[in-house]
């Protein structure tokens, strides 16, 4: 019932800073979530927001570097990331939140973005 579409990923230098977006498609009424999942490692939980942008948290392996945002008149979700770290490269995924804290993710993903950081 959820379709997300995850874009803004790509090469760059270590300290450099991107912008991911997620474009949802259908309910959107829900607290949304970035998770990441390098190679050979299980997904890991990133960042959430809740359904009217109130509260945040994150992973404290981005704390200070990242910020999640959302637009909900365009159905979007973002992703700021500054001061990238080769550590933190890995496939992006955002997803709707069943339950917000701890972070619960609905079960159907999306294709996910390719973040690459170079040292």
């Amino acid at each position: 019932q959820v379709q997300l579409v995850e874009s803004g990923g790509g090469l760059v230098q270590a300290g450099k800073s991107l912008r991911l977006s997620c474009v949802v498609s259908g309910r959107t009424w829900y607290s949304m979530g970035w998770f990441r999942q390098a190679p050979g490692k299980e997904r890991e939980f990133v960042a959430a927001i809740s359904s009217t942008s109130v509260s945040t948290y994150f992973a404290d392996s981005v704390k200070g570097r990242f910020n999640i945002s959302r637009d909900n008149a365009k159905n979007t979700v973002y992703l700021q990331m500054n001061s990238l770290k080769p550590e933190d490269t890995a496939v992006y995924y955002c997803n709707a939140l069943e339950r917000f804290h701890p972070p619960r993710p609905f079960g159907s993903w999306g294709q996910g973005t390719q973040v690459t950081v170079s040292s």
